[in-house]
């Protein structure tokens, strides 16, 4: 039989009573200056639902429902009082749009708690493990990025810049930013990288955007959240743009819209627990806006790069969340990127980027500290991390959009190792290896169990003798925009599986961009299948030797490497993203939305955009009928369709656009519906 929850407790916080005079560890490096594997002083745990009860209650008696240090219940204060420095506050804040869908996968049991004393994650999770009254523990583990921050971003000098903008290779393609032609990922001509007789590039060995272009460049409808370093907010590329949550105020310290975070107006710092977004630490790489340029810098507008699906001056492309998990050489820890999975769900994103995760757990052991080699390992050190991703899979999008659910994507690692790293690897997840300019893998991917497509990533090692002194073969890794503190340009250079990531992201955005536009419906399964088919196949080019070499600005060139393509073979990934098919895919698959059944609170109202349920929506305007007019009336402002709860009821409602084309729904009067609709 398990221990009551009150009789662990006492036994294990009364070890901790000795050090109360000791401040809370935040577990962010060790005396050497490396990151532990798991934050100290404190952990998430799941708690039986009767004991959430009781913490909410706890928690509803602190000031804005901050961390609970009195419960209000004799006997659970008499084990807290045991213990000075004792915290535990809810994982995820409480949003009042959600909390039944949160409540519903039982993410509301979620608490973090942090302690003071000696003991270790490991043995206060051992301890806690035993209670009835205790349904997971997990530790805090650390979070790798699929990036070496070690290795900064090779900036695009102001000649270079010059020199691309005086090219006259820029006639030859769609739009009119200066650096397109170098960016071969988007577009590869072939023509690239031919010297002495060799050429390391494919004409096509790209993303084929050019094709995909023709029937979609992006919609500000779909929303993209980049869990990384903050992205740049003011980058000219960039800035337009951005996701904007319309009912915050920015650097609000205010929760203005309700939905657990003050100020959230692009996104969140996971890292700090603010609104404020940064990307101008000085140990930063620039990794958030390198990934956000390849997704959605805006294209043809005669400045800096294109991107997959950024739009054009006429028109704005998909929007960019910016999550922030990581910030200069911060530790980041599990919670963060947890607490953004839900988030990014919750605020209207449909696709998680993710350059992070675990070390592969067959990469070599001389070289890395391999962690999970299975999902069931995952699963069992991980079960929060799971359950929040499940929660975006599931809960992400809309029954009535482009897509029901959510795609989360992941580079698939650098180790060079034959497994993917988790939670990529994972089974709902889409996981990334990376490609040269020619198909072949980069030196760096992993490849095999778990990576599931591939995708341009750029291959320094590969390209050496092309560019010059310290920034040799720079040309051949991927280029996109920076922040201006690490670039003076703007733009530069970076490689690997976390650059074929956004690769990806950017392709699906594309995707359901279109998706949306012609007013089709896919589930997420089968939106993620369309994907892995729509590909271009590229085991054919896996054979033979690829000769590269490893070059470091202080020893030079390294002895020569080689890699032995065949064992590439069918472990790559299904084949290389491919936009142009899986847009062409989207136009023959899919069904037509529909205007979605409204849940109206009584006295209160509900808004929609008629627009999104028709084909060309936005070129057409709207009347309805209600045929019971005393539960609902409806008013028109601008392009949204406002809907006020008269009476508790139900009644048909029928929107006509001004084509003709009609479409019928249910209004649903009643007390306690969501303001957005959803119960």
């Amino acid at each position: 039989m398990k221990k009551t929850i009150y009789g662990i407790l006492a036994g294990l916080l009364l070890v901790s009573a000795a050090c109360t005079t000791d401040p809370i560890d935040d577990g962010k490096t060790t005396g050497t200056g490396q990151e532990r594997p798991v934050a100290a002083g404190e952990l998430m745990v799941k708690f039986d639902p009767y004991v959430s009860e009781i913490l909410e209650q706890a928690a509803a008696k602190t000031r804005n429902g901050g961390p609970a240090t009195r419960s209000g219940i004799l006997s659970v204060d008499e084990v807290l009082d045991l213990v000075g420095g004792y915290e535990i506050s809810r994982v995820f804040p409480v949003d009042n749009r959600t909390e039944a869908r949160t409540r519903e996968a039982g993410l509301h049991q979620w608490y973090v708690v942090r302690y003071a004393g000696g003991q270790t994650p490991e043995e206060v999770a051992e301890k806690l493990s035993q209670l009835g009254e205790v349904q997971k523990v997990n530790l805090n583990r650390t979070i790798q990025r699929a990036y070496d921050t070690r290795k900064k971003a090779l900036p695009l000098s102001r000649a270079a810049l010059e020199a691309m903008a005086r090219s006259t290779r820029a006639a030859d393609y769609p739009y009119n930013d200066p650096q397109l032609p170098a960016q071969w990922h988007l577009i590869n001509r072939g023509d690239m990288f031919q010297k002495d007789g060799l050429n390391k590039s494919i004409a096509g060995a790209d993303v084929q955007c050019e094709e995909a272009w023709k029937l979609s460049t992006g919609d500000p409808s779909i929303i993209v959240a980049v869990l990384d370093e903050g992205v740049c907010l003011t980058h000219p590329d960039l800035k337009n743009n951005l996701w904007v949550n319309e009912g915050e105020i920015e650097n609000s310290k205010e929760d203005n819209d309700g939905n657990g975070y003050a100020g959230d107006l692009h996104g969140y710092n996971f890292v700090t627990g603010s609104s404020a977004i940064t990307w101008d630490d000085a140990a930063d790489s620039g990794h958030g806006t390198h990934v956000a340029g390849v997704i959605a810098a805006r294209n043809n507008n005669a400045e800096g790069i294109g991107s997959i699906a950024g739009g054009t001056a006429e028109k704005p492309g998909v929007r960019i969340m910016s999550c922030q998990v990581f910030s200069g050489d911060t530790q980041s820890s599990m919670i963060g990127p947890i607490q953004a999975i839900k988030y990014a769900a919750d605020n209207g994103a449909v696709i998680l980027q993710c350059s992070w995760g675990y070390v592969s757990g067959k990469a070599n052991g001389y070289e890395w500290q391999p962690v999970f080699q299975s999902e069931e390992e995952w699963e069992y050190n991980c079960p929060l991390e799971k359950e929040a991703l499940d929660y975006f899979v599931h809960n992400a999008g809309s029954p009535n959009g482009p897509i029901d659910g959510g795609i989360a994507i992941f580079a698939g690692g650098n180790e060079s190792a034959p497994m993917a790293g988790f939670p990529g690897a994972a089974e709902m997840c889409v996981s990334v290896s990376a490609t040269a300019a020619d198909y072949t893998p980069a030196v760096y991917t992993n490849y095999g169990e778990g990576i599931t497509i591939a995708a341009p990533g750029g291959d320094q090692d590969y390209y050496y003798e092309y560019g010059e002194g310290t920034a040799r073969g720079e040309v051949g890794c991927v280029l996109s925009s920076l922040p201006y503190n690490i670039s003076e340009t703007g733009y530069g250079y970076m490689e690997g599986t976390s650059m074929a990531c956004p690769h990806v992201s950017g392709v699906a955005a594309l995707a359901l961009s279109y998706a949306f536009e012609l007013r089709k419906h896919f589930t997420a399964e089968e939106f993620k299948q369309l994907l892995h088919e729509a590909t271009t196949p590229i085991d054919e080019y896996l054979t033979g030797q690829k000769l590269y070499y490893r070059y470091t600005s202080d020893l030079g060139l390294a002895h020569p490497r080689q890699m032995i393509l065949s064992e590439y073979r069918n472990r790559m990934g299904v084949g290389q993203v491919n936009a142009a098919k899986l847009l062409n895919a989207i136009a023959g698959n899919g069904t037509q939305v529909a205007f979605p059944n409204l849940y109206v609170p009584l006295e209160g109202t509900v808004t929609t955009i008629p627009g999104n349920y028709f084909l060309n929506g936005e070129q057409l305007t709207y009347t309805m009928d209600i045929e019971d007019q005393t539960v609902a009336s409806w008013t028109l402002e601008g392009n949204k369709l406002v809907v006020k709860g008269l009476k508790t009821g139900s009644t048909r409602a029928t929107v006509t656009a001004s084509n003709g084309e009609k479409q019928t729904f249910r209004i649903t009067v009643r007390k306690g519906a969501g303001s957005n609709g959803w119960l």
